[in-house]
């Protein structure tokens, strides 16, 4: 009896390991604002590496962050690779040639809907069911809205990693440094209530920069 009942555990146990979702989601939203366009060839280098480093059944998207990014529109390229190696590098080399096309013609921004950016970049990876959840914000961190645009709202980032990348200073953190700091301060801290984990990498250059953390 005893027997009976430890081997129908480890048959439920194993059943319910097995239905674990391993796979990864990561979302890229691309600062276009001012002068920021200037640095997306940069951040071309980071797309680069996920589309080659990202595995069967992972997820990709890459928006950009502009006057109201709440909204499939911004949404420059997404896809979930294939289980067909064949078939997924095709799909890589098609995202890879509509990024190239999308930094090469794009405009400057007026303003810059972080918020927004971040609502729909948490909707995008939650419909894919991915276990490992990551945004990832390529940005000064400066938000500036249009007018009667509200951005008042909680964020639900519960097992979501949100990793800031190449923070630039800007023009008036040279006058003031705590604005910088200060800045940093304010996104971390609504990630961290979101239920979210909040990473900074500045330094791309370091191999293992853009790994993942699991």
């Amino acid at each position: 009896m005893r027997k009976g009942f430890l081997i129908s555990l480890l048959f439920l146990l194993s059943a319910c390991a097995s239905n674990e979702n391993y796979s990864t989601a990561v979302y890229l939203l691309l600062d276009t604002s001012g002068t920021y366009t200037k640095e997306l060839r940069k951040a071309q280098n980071i797309i680069n590496y996920y589309l080659a480093t990202l595995e069967a059944g992972d997820s990709f998207a890459v928006a950009r962050i502009d006057s109201g990014s709440f909204s499939e529109r911004d949404i420059i390229a997404k896809v979930k690779f294939d289980d067909k190696p064949s078939k997924s590098n095709v799909q890589k080399r098609e995202f890879a040639e509509i990024i190239d096309n999308f930094v090469s013609t794009v405009e400057s921004a007026s303003y810059t809907d972080i918020s927004g950016g971040l609502l729909q970049a948490q909707e995008y990876i939650t419909e894919t069911g991915a276990g490992y959840k990551h945004i990832l914000i390529y940005s000064d961190l400066k938000e500036e809205l249009p007018d009667g645009f509200n951005r008042d709202f909680d964020l639900e980032l519960d097992g979501f990693t949100v990793t800031a990348l190449n923070v630039t200073k800007l023009r008036t953190d040279n006058v003031d440094p705590t604005e910088y700091k200060s800045r940093l301060l304010y996104w971390q801290d609504r990630i961290e209530k979101a239920g979210g984990s909040w990473r900074m990498l500045n330094d791309l250059e370091r191999d293992d920069a853009l790994e993942l953390p699991k």
